[in-house]
């Protein structure tokens, strides 16, 4: 992650049509990949909720809250930056740009799948519950990222294939960008990895103290 770091500041160049210098595009490093996380860590979460509704395996129960908590961190970071970013190239933070209000509700909405767990008492209706949560929010996931910011006019580059502005991104910042991807992919599976093992030490703890 340091190489990373130093990489964007010291070997990607700037990138014609980011910006006024584009200086700014060097967040592309960091907004895409975290943006590209907090998806995939949406849809692990999903995945073990429907995981658990089939086995009613507690672990599966931990597994997807730990997604669930790492996606929205990581869509934290994806907005903290594309704030950067808009800063730079519009002159505010925030506008409610398409991408920047359909990632604001996003977050909403799973700002709500933690309180509903926190909300519930029984251990077993509270997995439940959330996991039917988490399958029906995972559902407007793809609606808010992708489709939201392509059907109504947005100020947001557009990176899809063929755009002038992915065009114009040299081979050093191809490389970096998706050395970027890999890492912060490891950085989440090691991340999630971490907090599940955290997890099911708390619940061994929990039932000893039962005993």
């Amino acid at each position: 992650m340091t190489a990373i770091i130093a990489a964007s500041f010291l070997y990607v160049p700037a990138i014609p049509g980011f910006g006024a210098t584009g200086e700014t595009a060097r967040l592309i490093i960091y907004h895409v990949p975290t943006a590209w996380v907090a998806v995939l860590a949406y849809l692990m979460a999903t995945v073990y909720s429907v995981g658990y509704l089939l086995t009613r395996d507690a672990r599966r129960d931990r597994q997807a809250v730990a997604n669930a908590e790492l996606g929205t961190v990581f869509c934290l970071l994806a907005t903290v930056t594309g704030a950067i970013w808009s800063r730079a190239a519009w002159g505010m933070y925030w506008n409610w740009d398409p991408r920047q209000t359909s990632i604001a509700v996003l977050l909403m909405i799973y700002a709500a799948y933690f309180v509903l767990r926190s909300s519930i008492g029984c251990a077993d209706r509270r997995a439940r519950l959330s996991a039917v949560y988490a399958i029906l929010a995972f559902t407007t996931v793809p609606f808010l990222v992708f489709v939201v910011p392509r059907v109504f006019p947005s100020l947001h580059p557009n990176l899809g294939a063929g755009s002038e502005r992915v065009s114009a991104m040299s081979p050093e910042v191809w490389v970096v960008f998706l050395a970027s991807l890999v890492c912060f992919t490891v950085l989440y599976l090691w991340l999630q990895n971490i907090q599940v093992r955290l997890q099911d030490l708390q619940a061994k703890r929990l039932l000893r103290s039962v005993d």
